[in-house]
């Protein structure tokens, strides 16, 4: 495929400075793809070489940049993004494949996350601790305080193209560090917009680099000790296996999961699941906290699956760009042809479809399978494609046992108006989030969100990855005599 001659290639952002590499990236276009989305270019390595260098010399600015100016860059960029937000959206919607309703709505997430970030900026604080328990700490008195940790390494993924990576620039500005940002070698122009903006929000030169990288370099940025900090969102098993090419540098893990929503018997059914065709099917179930196994009371099961599956048929595939669109296409042709292999095993497994399962192009129809062997990848792994396995369940604790057999434990849903099964969904399903009367799939921005087992390593919300990207240093102060 290649780039016409009306595309302008979009050059990358290197430390303050619009730059242009030998190297082009062709960006494509999911629902289109003989036509490009556009174009931009990969970091060389004396590219990347000048964004670190610069990145290392930027924080004996940054560190000492004190909190109003911090507030004041990341206010300006907030609004920069919600001036944009039309032109911003239709990007996110042609080059990642996403509906324009919900690319509209992650840019508002990430004006949502640049304004928290500056208010979390102005109140960065620390503590007053006591310290004479004993005879010998008589008069004495600990301050503690949170110091920038230095030059942040971040990598962000296709699905949220803005709001992922967002997530890891916000925190960083506000708490003093500089960055240099992976963007997703699939839709990097977003993020490109945004550097835009963040250009002109009166941050130190140096301090932030938007550069779309090669396997072979974003490798090098992960073993760089010049970075304090490695944050990464993706699959687990390229996660995990940065973690360990990390070195001593702090690594953020968040990555993928197979979200189980449980229906207790008590549940609201209209609003179960209302809600769990959003989570399970926006985006083309592209979202690390979709619905991927559903759990339902086997009093509800009949009445649930019918609307279940019904409401599943109405949703309409199309052009991302039209307003009307519930999925569009998923990433490539690839992902749908894998996500049709993997529900064809679980069919020769003894699985039954009710809807769904083909693959055209780069779209995948709605899909939900009952009857599935828990051992069959759709069960075991994450599907990230429109795919929901269902199954009755008699009792709660048997439930959240189900959903505990996975080596994920991102996030997970529980619908019930039982107190006592809320609090034991609570204190007993292993994850990192336990959203009652919803779907795993809701998040707000400042929430702490992560998971445990392989689904991450920390967590973000932009005040809790500020903990991570800060030290914790102690003045102990001592009284005359």
């Amino acid at each position: 495929m290649a780039v016409s001659s009306s595309t302008v290639p979009h050059p990358i952002y290197l430390a303050g400075r619009w730059v242009e590499s030998p190297d082009m990236l062709i960006v494509t276009n999911p629902a289109r793809p003989d036509e490009p989305a556009g174009a931009t270019y990969y970091a060389t390595p004396e590219q990347y070489e000048q964004a670190v260098a610069a990145a290392v010399h930027a924080f004996e600015k940054t560190r000492k940049l004190p909190a109003y100016q911090r507030g004041a860059a990341l206010r300006r960029i907030s609004a920069g993004i919600a001036e944009q937000r039309e032109e911003i959206g239709r990007l996110i919607a042609t080059e990642s494949g996403k509906p324009i309703r919900d690319s509209l709505t992650e840019v508002d997430r990430a004006v949502l996350v640049f304004r928290i970030g500056a208010e979390e900026a102005e109140r960065i604080g620390g503590e007053v601790i006591p310290l004479d328990l004993n005879p010998a700490s008589r008069g004495r008195t600990g301050i503690t305080r949170r110091f920038p940790i230095g030059p942040i390494a971040a990598i962000s993924p296709f699905n949220f193209p803005l709001n992922l990576a967002a997530h890891k620039l916000a925190p960083a500005i506000a708490a003093g560090n500089p960055i240099v940002l992976k963007p997703p070698s699939k839709c990097p122009l977003t993020m490109l917009r945004v550097a835009e903006i963040v250009s002109d929000a009166g941050l130190p030169e140096g301090s932030v680099s938007i550069l779309p990288m090669t396997r072979a370099i974003g490798d090098r940025m992960v073993g760089d000790d010049r970075f304090k900090l490695l944050t990464f969102t993706g699959s687990p098993s390229v996660g995990w296996t940065m973690r360990e090419r990390a070195g001593k540098k702090k690594v953020v893990l968040e990555l993928g999961g197979n979200a189980g929503v449980i229906v207790d018997r008590s549940a609201d059914i209209d609003w179960a699941v209302g809600r769990t065709l959003l989570g399970a099917f926006s985006y083309a179930g592209q979202v690390c906290i979709s619905v991927q196994r559903l759990f339902v009371h086997h009093e509800l099961w009949d009445e649930f699956m019918r609307l279940f599956v019904e409401g599943a048929r109405k949703l309409s595939l199309g052009d991302p760009l039209d307003p009307t669109t519930d999925i569009g296409p998923m990433v490539d042709a690839g992902a749908a042809e894998r996500a049709r292999v993997w529900v064809e095993e679980a069919l020769s497994m003894g699985g039954r479809i009710l809807t769904g399962g083909t693959a055209e192009g780069s779209y995948f129809a709605p899909t939900v399978l009952v009857d599935t062997p828990p051992d069959a990848r759709v069960c075991r792994d994450e599907a990230f494609a429109p795919v929901v396995v269902a199954f009755p369940f008699e009792d709660f604790g048997a439930a959240i046992r189900a959903v505990n057999d996975s080596r994920y434990g991102l996030q997970a849903g529980v619908f019930t108006n039982d107190l006592a099964h809320a609090w034991s969904a609570f204190e007993e399903l292993e994850v990192g989030g336990v959203i009652v009367n919803d779907v795993p799939t809701y998040r707000i921005d400042h929430m702490p969100y992560g998971g445990s087992k392989d689904s991450g390593l920390g967590r973000e919300g932009v005040r809790y990855a500020i903990e991570d990207m800060t030290e914790l240093r102690i003045m102990v102060l001592s009284g005359a005599g």
